[in-house]
Protein backbone atom coordinates (compact mmCIF):
# COMPACT_ATOMS: atom_id res chain seq x y z
CA UNK A 1 0.00 0.00 0.00
CA UNK A 2 1.14 3.53 -0.75
CA UNK A 3 1.39 5.40 2.54
CA UNK A 4 1.73 9.12 3.22
CA UNK A 5 2.14 10.81 6.61
CA UNK A 6 0.44 14.18 6.95
CA UNK A 7 0.94 16.52 9.91
CA UNK A 8 -1.86 19.11 10.22
CA UNK A 9 -0.68 22.46 11.58
CA UNK A 10 -2.84 25.47 12.38
CA UNK A 11 -1.39 28.80 13.49
CA UNK A 12 -4.56 30.18 15.08
CA UNK A 13 -4.96 27.66 17.88
CA UNK A 14 -7.56 28.85 20.38
CA UNK A 15 -5.58 27.55 23.37
CA UNK A 16 -2.07 28.39 22.12
CA UNK A 17 -1.83 30.72 19.09
CA UNK A 18 1.31 30.21 17.02
CA UNK A 19 2.00 26.87 18.68
CA UNK A 20 3.58 25.07 15.67
CA UNK A 21 6.35 27.68 15.49
CA UNK A 22 7.19 27.86 19.18
CA UNK A 23 10.89 27.24 19.85
CA UNK A 24 11.82 24.10 21.74
CA UNK A 25 15.56 23.86 22.41
CA UNK A 26 16.47 25.45 19.09
CA UNK A 27 13.87 23.80 16.86
CA UNK A 28 10.26 24.66 16.17
CA UNK A 29 7.57 22.34 17.49
CA UNK A 30 6.47 21.40 13.96
CA UNK A 31 10.06 20.69 12.87
CA UNK A 32 10.53 18.28 15.77
CA UNK A 33 7.37 16.38 14.84
CA UNK A 34 8.35 16.32 11.15
CA UNK A 35 11.79 14.88 11.96
CA UNK A 36 10.22 12.11 14.06
CA UNK A 37 7.91 11.22 11.17
CA UNK A 38 10.88 11.13 8.78
CA UNK A 39 12.47 8.47 11.00
CA UNK A 40 9.29 6.39 10.80
CA UNK A 41 8.93 6.77 7.01
CA UNK A 42 10.80 8.01 3.97
CA UNK A 43 11.14 11.79 4.02
CA UNK A 44 9.52 12.03 0.58
CA UNK A 45 6.32 10.57 2.08
CA UNK A 46 5.99 13.07 4.93
CA UNK A 47 4.02 16.31 4.51
CA UNK A 48 2.81 19.20 6.64
CA UNK A 49 -0.66 20.59 5.89
CA UNK A 50 -1.42 24.16 6.89
CA UNK A 51 -3.53 27.19 6.06
CA UNK A 52 -0.90 29.55 7.50
CA UNK A 53 1.53 31.51 5.35
CA UNK A 54 3.88 31.75 8.33
CA UNK A 55 3.99 27.99 8.80
CA UNK A 56 4.23 27.40 5.04
CA UNK A 57 7.20 29.79 4.75
CA UNK A 58 8.88 28.21 7.78
CA UNK A 59 8.55 24.77 6.19
CA UNK A 60 10.12 25.98 2.95
CA UNK A 61 13.09 27.46 4.84
CA UNK A 62 13.56 24.14 6.68
CA UNK A 63 13.08 22.03 3.51
CA UNK A 64 10.00 20.32 4.91
CA UNK A 65 7.36 19.32 2.36
CA UNK A 66 4.24 21.40 2.95
CA UNK A 67 0.80 21.53 1.33
CA UNK A 68 -1.26 24.69 1.60
CA UNK A 69 -4.88 24.10 2.58
CA UNK A 70 -7.87 26.39 2.97
CA UNK A 71 -8.81 28.11 6.22
CA UNK A 72 -12.28 26.53 6.13
CA UNK A 73 -11.33 23.11 7.54
CA UNK A 74 -13.46 22.17 10.54
CA UNK A 75 -10.81 19.93 12.09
CA UNK A 76 -7.27 18.72 11.64
CA UNK A 77 -8.60 15.56 10.01
CA UNK A 78 -10.55 17.62 7.47
CA UNK A 79 -7.29 19.45 6.76
CA UNK A 80 -5.49 16.14 6.31
CA UNK A 81 -8.08 15.04 3.74
CA UNK A 82 -7.74 18.29 1.80
CA UNK A 83 -3.99 17.70 1.59
CA UNK A 84 -4.39 13.99 0.84
CA UNK A 85 -6.49 14.77 -2.22
CA UNK A 86 -3.34 16.22 -3.78
CA UNK A 87 -1.37 13.02 -3.16
CA UNK A 88 -1.60 9.47 -4.49
CA UNK A 89 -1.97 7.18 -1.49
CA UNK A 90 -4.00 4.22 -0.24
CA UNK A 91 -3.25 4.86 3.42
CA UNK A 92 -3.06 8.25 5.10
CA UNK A 93 -1.38 8.54 8.49
CA UNK A 94 -2.25 11.62 10.52
CA UNK A 95 0.32 12.55 13.16
CA UNK A 96 -0.65 15.50 15.34
CA UNK A 97 1.72 18.43 15.09
CA UNK A 98 1.82 19.06 18.84
CA UNK A 99 3.63 15.92 20.01
CA UNK A 100 7.37 16.75 19.74
CA UNK A 101 8.52 13.68 21.68
CA UNK A 102 6.48 11.15 19.75
CA UNK A 103 8.31 7.85 19.26
CA UNK A 104 8.79 6.96 15.56
CA UNK A 105 8.42 3.29 16.51
CA UNK A 106 4.87 4.06 17.66
CA UNK A 107 4.03 5.50 14.24
CA UNK A 108 5.37 2.33 12.62
CA UNK A 109 3.36 0.20 15.06
CA UNK A 110 0.09 1.93 14.13
CA UNK A 111 0.86 1.55 10.41
CA UNK A 112 1.74 -2.14 10.74
CA UNK A 113 -1.40 -2.84 12.77
CA UNK A 114 -3.50 -1.10 10.13
CA UNK A 115 -2.05 -3.30 7.41
CA UNK A 116 -3.53 -6.34 9.22
CA UNK A 117 -7.04 -4.83 8.97
CA UNK A 118 -6.91 -2.12 6.29
CA UNK A 119 -10.65 -1.40 6.28
CA UNK A 120 -10.68 -0.10 9.86
CA UNK A 121 -9.46 3.19 11.28
CA UNK A 122 -6.59 2.88 13.74
CA UNK A 123 -5.51 5.21 16.53
CA UNK A 124 -2.84 5.13 19.24
CA UNK A 125 -3.44 4.92 22.97
CA UNK A 126 -1.41 4.51 26.15
CA UNK A 127 -2.04 4.08 29.84
CA UNK A 128 -2.95 7.05 32.04
CA UNK A 129 -0.63 7.10 35.03
CA UNK A 130 -1.74 10.18 36.94
CA UNK A 131 -4.97 11.36 38.50
CA UNK A 132 -4.29 14.78 36.98
CA UNK A 133 -4.36 13.42 33.43
CA UNK A 134 -7.42 11.34 34.22
CA UNK A 135 -9.35 14.42 35.37
CA UNK A 136 -8.01 16.76 32.67
CA UNK A 137 -10.49 17.79 29.97
CA UNK A 138 -7.58 18.21 27.53
CA UNK A 139 -6.83 14.47 27.67
CA UNK A 140 -9.26 12.29 25.66
CA UNK A 141 -9.95 9.08 27.57
CA UNK A 142 -10.36 5.80 25.68
CA UNK A 143 -12.78 2.95 26.47
CA UNK A 144 -12.27 -0.25 24.48
CA UNK A 145 -13.99 -3.57 24.12
CA UNK A 146 -12.50 -6.90 23.04
CA UNK A 147 -9.67 -6.72 20.51
CA UNK A 148 -9.14 -3.05 21.39
CA UNK A 149 -12.22 -1.96 19.45
CA UNK A 150 -13.10 1.58 20.47
CA UNK A 151 -16.41 1.83 22.32
CA UNK A 152 -16.20 5.51 23.22
CA UNK A 153 -13.75 8.34 23.71
CA UNK A 154 -14.43 11.27 26.02
CA UNK A 155 -12.89 14.26 27.71
CA UNK A 156 -14.72 13.14 30.84
CA UNK A 157 -12.98 11.01 33.45
CA UNK A 158 -13.95 7.50 32.28
CA UNK A 159 -14.18 4.69 33.19
CA UNK A 160 -14.71 5.02 36.94
CA UNK A 161 -16.11 2.89 39.70
CA UNK A 162 -19.43 3.76 41.35
CA UNK A 163 -17.61 6.17 43.69
CA UNK A 164 -16.10 7.97 40.67
CA UNK A 165 -12.58 6.97 41.68
CA UNK A 166 -9.69 6.63 39.24
CA UNK A 167 -8.84 2.96 38.83
CA UNK A 168 -7.31 2.51 35.41
CA UNK A 169 -7.76 4.24 32.09
CA UNK A 170 -6.20 4.80 28.67
CA UNK A 171 -5.67 8.03 26.78
CA UNK A 172 -5.49 8.83 23.11
CA UNK A 173 -2.12 9.21 21.42
CA UNK A 174 -2.70 11.20 18.26
CA UNK A 175 -1.41 8.85 15.58
CA UNK A 176 -4.19 7.87 13.18
CA UNK A 177 -4.25 5.54 10.17
CA UNK A 178 -7.08 6.07 7.69
CA UNK A 179 -7.99 4.25 4.48
CA UNK A 180 -8.55 6.96 1.89
CA UNK A 181 -12.24 6.09 1.38
CA UNK A 182 -12.97 6.51 5.10
CA UNK A 183 -11.13 9.82 5.18
CA UNK A 184 -13.19 11.00 2.20
CA UNK A 185 -16.44 9.99 3.94
CA UNK A 186 -15.33 11.90 7.06
CA UNK A 187 -14.67 15.10 5.13
CA UNK A 188 -17.67 14.74 2.82
CA UNK A 189 -20.04 14.79 5.80
CA UNK A 190 -19.43 18.53 5.83
CA UNK A 191 -20.08 19.19 9.50
CA UNK A 192 -19.31 17.82 12.91
CA UNK A 193 -21.44 14.88 14.03
CA UNK A 194 -23.48 15.06 17.22
CA UNK A 195 -21.05 13.46 19.68
CA UNK A 196 -18.03 14.93 17.93
CA UNK A 197 -19.44 18.42 18.37
CA UNK A 198 -20.11 17.84 22.08
CA UNK A 199 -16.75 16.25 22.93
CA UNK A 200 -14.63 18.03 20.30
CA UNK A 201 -12.96 14.69 19.50
CA UNK A 202 -12.61 14.00 15.79
CA UNK A 203 -12.38 10.20 15.94
CA UNK A 204 -16.00 10.12 17.11
CA UNK A 205 -17.14 11.24 13.66
CA UNK A 206 -15.83 8.00 12.18
CA UNK A 207 -17.71 5.99 14.81
CA UNK A 208 -20.92 7.95 14.22
CA UNK A 209 -20.56 7.30 10.48
CA UNK A 210 -20.42 3.56 11.17
CA UNK A 211 -16.70 2.84 10.89
CA UNK A 212 -14.84 0.47 13.19
CA UNK A 213 -12.03 2.13 15.12
CA UNK A 214 -9.30 -0.08 16.54
CA UNK A 215 -6.96 1.30 19.18
CA UNK A 216 -3.27 0.42 19.16
CA UNK A 217 -1.30 0.48 22.41
CA UNK A 218 1.88 2.52 22.07
CA UNK A 219 4.46 3.95 24.45
CA UNK A 220 3.78 6.81 26.84
CA UNK A 221 6.86 8.79 25.77
CA UNK A 222 4.96 11.64 24.14
CA UNK A 223 3.97 14.94 25.77
CA UNK A 224 1.22 16.86 24.03
CA UNK A 225 1.73 20.64 23.83
CA UNK A 226 -1.77 22.00 24.41
CA UNK A 227 -0.92 25.09 26.46
CA UNK A 228 2.14 27.37 26.73
CA UNK A 229 3.11 25.78 30.06
CA UNK A 230 3.45 22.40 28.31
CA UNK A 231 6.52 23.71 26.46
CA UNK A 232 8.47 23.74 29.73
CA UNK A 233 7.47 20.12 30.37
CA UNK A 234 8.90 19.16 26.97
CA UNK A 235 12.08 21.21 27.50
CA UNK A 236 12.66 19.57 30.89
CA UNK A 237 12.09 16.14 29.38
CA UNK A 238 14.66 16.85 26.64
CA UNK A 239 17.16 18.10 29.23
CA UNK A 240 16.63 14.86 31.12
CA UNK A 241 17.45 12.75 28.08
CA UNK A 242 14.23 12.51 26.07
CA UNK A 243 14.76 12.57 22.31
Amino acid sequence: MTTKIIIPARFQSSRFPGKPLVDICGQSLIERVWKKCCIAANEKDVYIATDSDKIFDHCKIKNMQCIKTSDKCLTGTDRVFEAAEKLNADLIVNVQGDEPLIDPADIVRVINTHLLNPKAIHCGMCAIKSEQDFRSASVPKVVCGPNNKLLYMSRAAIPTDKNLKFRTSMKQVCIYAFPMDALKAFASYGKKTHLESIEDIEILRFMELGYDVEMVEVSDSSISVDFPEDVLRVVNAIKNGAK
